[in-house]
């Protein structure tokens, strides 16, 4: 292995275009291409695919294609039951972690590489990745962007738009660019699911 790609995991600065890290690349780019060519109604086929290409596949993960990956996935570990609609982008250069649960709306980009400001070091094309750690049952709105290094905690909310730059506690709704906490999940939640509408009985136990 090359000093390069053993930098993709601690954070130091370093060359994507390496060769030996684009000839990896290559092979996961090409599974996540052919899950993005399937049907809907080849879930088996589908969930062969995400087997292969993730780092860590749960139980029940459902992705619905086009699903976007530096690495095709390979560094993603996903929990059981991970749901992510239409044009999740994980910039998973380093790893991405989601717990048992999460959903992921629309149009998400989770992203783990970053440039240097240094103007000089973009220009030699330096890199460098922080792993990101999305919780359990957490809930991560459309388009929402979830920036390298960042950690979110269980149960949290992450409203529609959000860009998340610190990490986010637990058990709270975040919202806004910068993201930030609106206010913890409390007792009127386990009451009522949408302004007025309330939760049937049934479901509250």
């Amino acid at each position: 292995m090359s000093n390069m790609r053993d930098k993709l995991h601690t954070g130091e600065l370093y060359l994507p275009g390496d060769e030996e890290i684009v000839k990896e690349q290559a092979v996961y780019q090409d599974l996540i291409c052919e899950y993005n060519l399937t049907k809907t109604t080849e879930s088996e086929k589908r969930e062969k695919l995400l087997k292969r290409m993730l780092a860590e596949c749960g139980e029940g993960v459902y992705i619905e294609a086009p699903f976007y990956a530096n690495f095709g996935g390979h560094h993603c570990h996903f929990g059981n039951y991970v749901y992510a609609n239409y044009h999740l982008t994980c910039v998973d250069d380093t790893h991405i972690y989601v717990g048992d649960y999460t959903m992921f709306g629309p149009n998400v980009t989770v992203a783990t590489a970053a440039h240097p400001i240094m103007p000089k070091l973009r220009e030699l094309q330096y890199q460098y990745n922080m792993p990101v750690h999305i919780g359990r049952n957490c809930w991560i709105g459309a388009s929402a962007v979830i920036m390298p290094g960042v950690s979110i905690g269980d149960n949290t909310v992450i409203g529609a738009g959000s860009v998340v730059t610190k990490d986010i506690p637990a058990n709270v709704v975040a919202v806004g660019n910068p993201c930030r906490v609106m206010r913890e999940i409390g007792e009127r939640d386990m009451q009522y699911y949408y302004k007025d509408r309330e939760i049937p009985e049934s479901l509250k136990k």
